[in-house]
């Protein structure tokens, strides 16, 4: 039962890595060597899988937290932070208005 135990804790770790199919397929490998019964093997799979997803969850927040630390700590822009073209063609049709309304004798509107 011990050896049952760390293969599940070994496949569990890298659980993350296989696919469904790959899951039952192993369960189905120990369900033959008499492992695990048949009556469990499903609710087995299933607890794997689980596993593999919650893995895969932490894995996918761990990348993120250690990108977004990387990120802070160097001079890099995120895209929330970056200017769209429209918006530079928004600043640039208003610098022209401003330019053309000061030129025709009016007050820039900041002025008003």
């Amino acid at each position: 039962m011990t050896d049952l135990f760390e293969k599940s804790i070994n496949l569990g770790l890298g659980l993350f890595l296989y696919s469904r199919e790959k899951v039952e397929e192993i369960v189905e490998g120990l369900v033959s060597k008499g492992e695990v019964s048949q009556k469990d093997a499903r609710r087995v799979a299933a607890e794997l899988i689980q596993k593999g997803r919650e893995q895969r969850e932490e894995m996918e927040k761990l990348v993120r937290d250690e990108l977004t630390k990387a990120l802070d700590r160097g001079d890099v822009a995120r895209k929330a932070d970056l200017v769209t073209r429209d918006e530079i063609r928004e600043i640039v049709r208003e610098e022209i208005r401003q330019a053309l309304r000061e030129k025709e004798g009016g007050k820039p509107e900041d002025a008003e």
